[in-house]
């Protein structure tokens, strides 16, 4: 009598929960959280903080773009810092430093008739010391999790979870003006970057991480080769800020046009709904292709959703067609990150994924710029299209690429990647001590 063999179980998916479920997970991910609230918070109330201190809406642009474009330019530099010399060492400086500055600034601009000048120099000084708490934090959970689907589901809900944050800021601000005057503000972000960013620096998983000066004088950790994959995703990023920072514009030009004014907020609420729901369905699903692959296809499609958009005519269209080309925002995000990370040494990836950041922060900066000059000049449509075309480019590259065998190249390298990572775990998450496994991560 024949007996047939019991069918192979599938491989159980790996959930969120199994990603705040792993050592010291929660206590890190809420750490890092609340020290990067402040970024939703800082730069609202230092805009507010300067006009009201000297009624001129130049020198508040000013200040803000001070912090903006030092903190944007310097991250790769701060970041090679904690590479360097671990997070535990490197974040406490840069936390007390940009707090201080912080609360210095809300004294100051608390006080009438300050020259503007002096607000604005501090407002630099501020961005220099930004702590790359979002690069850390995704560090370790490279460092933490070896199941590559474990470890883009984290990075999903890292990408969505700020995403809700810059939200979360604003409303925060909106809801302290209510009881207190502008300055206020940034004494709470103060607050909070200091009290996040010294518990992160505090967490098990940070403190478990030597640095690669200690590793390589300890013999740990070999030297990495340079990063090569790292500028595809830098690019990526780039056009996808490129191609957001002119939406936004684009989108209250589009409702001024209308006559429609208050359409604005209802758009911009659409976009982050479609980022943070796309964010959330990526993480969930187990894909096949390479990282730079889907890089280029959500670089494809975001564009040609946004072409589109642009012809809508109707409003309620344009908020649709925002909110449908936002289902791709984060997952586009998230897999730079990925590619990022996979691209590199174990003891580069904090600057990996701060060049990933830069590249985002300076194209989406730039564009609104650049879509400023364009509105009124040419047709909304033209502007839509010129907006989708940096997405639309860099897919074509990168499916052109895919198609030369850049595929291989990208299987090739996050087979590296997991070797760096020390290869799968059973459960995908690294059990113990945590000193067996070298470098970080960041985005």
């Amino acid at each position: 009598m024949s007996s047939t063999p019991p069918a192979p179980t599938p491989a159980r998916v790996p959930s969120y929960a199994a990603v705040l479920r792993a050592p010291h997970a929660r206590r890190t991910f809420g750490a890092g959280l609340l020290g990067r609230l402040s970024n939703g918070v800082a730069p609202l109330s230092l805009l507010l903080s300067v006009k009201a201190a000297t009624g001129s809406y130049a020198t508040a642009g000013t200040a803000l773009a001070a912090l903006g474009l030092t903190a944007v330019l310097l991250a790769p530099a701060r970041a090679a810092l904690v590479d360097r010399y671990g997070p535990s060492r490197a974040l406490p400086p840069l936390v007390l430093g940009y707090a201080t500055l912080l609360a210095v600034l809300a004294a100051v601009s608390a006080r009438p008739g300050v020259p503007g000048t002096a607000l604005v120099v501090l407002a630099g000084a501020a961005g220099m010391t930004t702590p790359p708490l979002g690069p850390v934090t995704r560090a370790l959970w490279s460092r933490t999790l070896t199941d590559r689907d474990l470890l883009r589901r984290a990075y999903s809900l890292d990408t969505v979870a700020e995403e809700l944050l810059f939200v979360t800021g604003p409303l925060l601000v909106g809801l302290l003006l209510l009881a207190a005057a502008p300055p206020a503000g940034l004494a709470l972000g103060a607050a909070l970057v200091l009290t996040g960013g010294l518990l992160l620096s505090a967490s098990p998983l940070t403190r478990s991480v030597p640095g690669a000066r200690a590793a390589r004088a300890a013999g740990t950790v070999p030297a990495g080769p340079r990063p090569r994959g790292v500028g595809r995703a830098a690019a990526g990023a780039a056009a996808l800020g490129l191609c957001l920072g002119a939406v936004e514009l684009l989108v209250i030009a589009f409702a001024d046009t209308a006559g429609r004014p208050g359409l604005v907020p209802w758009a911009m609420a659409a976009l982050s709904a479609g980022s943070a729901v796309g964010g959330l369905l990526f993480g969930a699903v187990p894909w096949r292709a390479p990282a730079a692959t889907r890089l280029a296809v959500l670089g494809l499609v975001l564009g040609a959703v946004l072409l589109v958009t642009g012809l809508a005519p109707h409003p309620y269209l344009l908020v649709a067609g925002v909110a449908l080309g936002g289902l791709c925002v984060a997952p586009a995000l998230t897999t730079a990150y990925l590619l990022a990370d996979e691209s590199v040494a174990a003891e580069r990836r904090t600057r990996a994924g701060a060049w990933v950041n830069t590249a985002f922060n300076a194209g989406s900066t730039s564009a609104t710029a650049g879509a400023g000059l364009l509105v009124g000049r040419l047709p909304l449509a033209v502007c839509f299209a010129l907006a989708a075309l940096p997405p639309v480019l860099t897919g074509l590259s990168g499916v052109l690429a895919a198609v030369r065998g850049g595929g291989r190249s990208g299987a090739r390298a996050a087979e590296e990647g997991q070797g760096a990572l020390g290869g799968p775990a059973e459960a995908g998450v690294r059990e113990g001590r945590f000193e067996d496994v070298p470098g970080e991560r960041v985005a």
